[in-house]
């Protein structure tokens, strides 16, 4: 026994070098997860063999930013971050802030064992967009060039909501009442994350490198169809219904290569969608053979009881069993982290779901390249607001414009306005507002109001710039009607609408423009010839003012730039070619009667 000790403590200390060398070697040949060259199942195959539970469920948590950190990424084995409505870095972070606040985070979880990075995902919502599918699809490749420029990798669009009641909150999020349109919108999808390769299998994701983006069709399914426009509500629809109207676009999404799939708030016939394992597992997944990962809204799992989060750990179960792969977590992620491991160790949830879970998230994130690129750089910081963007935004703009009338009969049109004048006049509350110009799901959650926190050109800022310089551009939010009468305008230009909302702020009864807008196209358009301009998220009461006006012009919400679109065509030098792509009613009265839905 000490004649072999002394051998083999006696070795030279080359041999013992080579013997280290060959068991690292041996080691990183058999990390084929790390290995670009080798097959997609093959990675996700030898990386799932070397996790533990624990860093299978962390995979499957997505927290808020205000609760990560570095530690936290380590400890929990965090998967997944995201920013809420609103969530910064700090007020007016530039992008190198966030691109350093996204690779701390990522260092956190590439110093975990297995060194898994994590995805960092935020709302890059483009709704109402009422252009041609390769304008679109252009949009989306400039979104994708935004996000990627602030570090993030993974945007929560498009939305493919058919919105069937304009009273819902969230009808700008949608292109469509009519699901062919929404169907042809989902050419953004290719402009996030890039043409899809000519052999590609049906249903796995793509995204084409470091400038684009996961998307996240949403949200699924029949979230446009909730009774009465409520939203997060019921929608009532037989089965033919909702695969004929709601589901649709969702066949396009997964042809198209989508990363990922949100599902809805609200209730299919009364069963939450959060919880229907029929439609996300039973089609989504096995049916229409979708391979992306399924993510779950803000606190969606939360919202399977009412009230929310009164049976914590049934939420969980039925989420997860329904098929819900990753879970959003603003709060409290411990608790979930806790249940969800209980419950697999129990035998509640089957290890096969959680495999089939992570399998899928993996699938995203090697198909992205994030195990070969995981820290972002500020190569693509000069991307972000640049003049080619907002040329593009002004574009959008300018051809989602709908000409609603244009004179008070059809020999006399208002439209093209002169640009010699002598004196003209602007009024409105939203003439000059980029806040309101903006709408929802701007710098916070629910936007803001007024031009102090986004850069951009207002419509009154773009008519000054558009007129000849003699002509005089008086602008008064809401004039009374002798001022108007008095003061010698060639004619004017009033501009209201909505203010901005999002999600369950923006449900409404009476969809009528905010005050003093009725006032002031009457004391506007009763004295002097008027085009009305009206940004808002969706058809709004028009009608019984509709006589006063001598053009009227849908802008929807144009955005950053969509002062100088509107003055593009306001002035002529490009022509109407938008055309609704929902009714606009006459009253809301129509809205109450099925026969209004059942006609869409």
């Amino acid at each position: 026994m000490g004649v072999n000790t002394i051998r083999i403590f006696s070795m030279p200390m080359w041999f013992l070098v080579v013997l280290c060398l060959c068991a690292a070697f041996t080691e990183a040949e058999n990390l084929k997860y790390k290995d670009p060259k080798q097959p997609l199942n093959v990675r996700i195959k030898d990386l799932m063999k070397r996790m533990t539970l624990e860093e299978k469920i962390g995979q499957m948590t997505q927290i808020e930013r205000k609760l990560a950190s570095p530690d936290v990424m380590k400890k929990y084995f965090i998967g997944s971050v995201l920013s809420g409505g609103g969530s910064v870095p700090g007020p007016k972070a530039s992008a190198e802030e966030w691109v350093n606040m996204v690779n701390d985070l990522q260092k956190g979880a590439l110093s975990t064992r297995l060194g898994i990075p994590m995805i960092y995902g935020i709302d890059a919502v483009h709704g109402h967009n009422n252009v041609d599918p390769d304008l679109l699809k252009r949009i989306g490749a400039a979104t994708a060039l935004e996000v990627r420029a602030t570090g993030i990798p993974y945007a929560f669009a498009p939305c493919i909501a058919v919105c069937r009641d304009p009273r819902w909150g969230r009808c700008y999020e949608s292109y469509s009442e009519d699901h062919k349109i929404v169907q042809a919108m989902t050419e953004i999808i290719p402009g996030l994350q890039g043409d899809l390769p000519a052999n590609s299998r049906k249903g796995v994701p793509f995204v084409a490198g470091k400038t684009k983006v996961a998307g996240c069709a949403k949200h699924f399914v029949g979230d446009g169809g909730t009774v009465n426009g409520i939203d997060e509500n019921n929608t009532v629809i037989d089965y033919n219904g909702l695969l004929n109207i709601h589901m649709p676009a969702y066949f396009d999404s997964i042809r198209k290569g989508v990363a990922t799939v949100m599902v809805s708030y609200s209730s299919w016939n009364g069963k939450k969608m959060h919880a229907n394992q029929e439609l996300v597992t039973g089609f989504l997944k096995n049916k229409l053979k979708f391979r992306g990962f399924v993510i779950s809204d803000w606190q969606g799992i939360d919202r399977i009881t009412s009230p929310p989060h009164v049976n914590y750990s049934y939420s969980v179960q039925a989420g997860i069993l329904a098929g819900i792969d990753m879970i959003m977590l603003p709060e409290n992620f411990t608790e979930f982290i806790d249940d969800l491991t209980f419950q697999v160790k129990n035998n509640v949830i089957p290890m096969s779901r959680i495999d089939d879970a992570v399998r899928r998230i993996l699938r995203v994130k090697f198909v992205m390249g994030l195990f070969e690129d995981p820290i972002a750089d500020l190569s693509l910081a000069d991307k972000l607001g640049n003049q080619e963007h907002r040329d593009l935004a002004r574009e959008a703009a300018r051809k989602s414009l709908v000409l609603l009338k244009n004179g008070k009969n059809a020999n006399q049109p208002l439209l093209p306005l002169a640009k010699k004048a002598p004196k003209i006049l602007v009024a409105g509350t939203h003439a000059d507002n980029l806040g309101y110009q903006c709408g929802g799901w701007t710098i916070e959650w629910q936007g803001v109001q007024g031009n102090d926190l986004t850069v951009g050109t207002t419509i009154l800022g773009a008519v000054k710039k558009t007129v000849d310089p003699s002509t005089q551009v008086v602008y008064m939010e809401n004039p009374d009607a002798n001022f108007v009468k008095t003061s010698g305008f060639s004619y004017a230009i009033a501009v209201v609408g909505e203010v901005p909302y999002a999600e369950m702020f923006g449900d409404s009864k009476n969809l009528s423009i905010i005050d003093p807008g009725p006032s002031t196209i009457k004391n506007v358009c009763g004295a002097v010839k008027c085009v009305v301009v009206v940004v808002s998220g969706r058809p709004v009461v028009i009608e019984p003012y509709l006589a006063q006006i001598d053009a009227l012009v849908a802008a929807w919400l144009p955005g950053s730039e969509g002062g100088p679109g509107i003055a593009d065509a306001l002035f002529g030098d490009y022509g109407f070619t938008g055309k609704l792509a929902r009714t606009w009613f006459k009253s809301v009265d129509q809205l109450t009667h099925e026969c209004w839905r059942s006609s869409l």
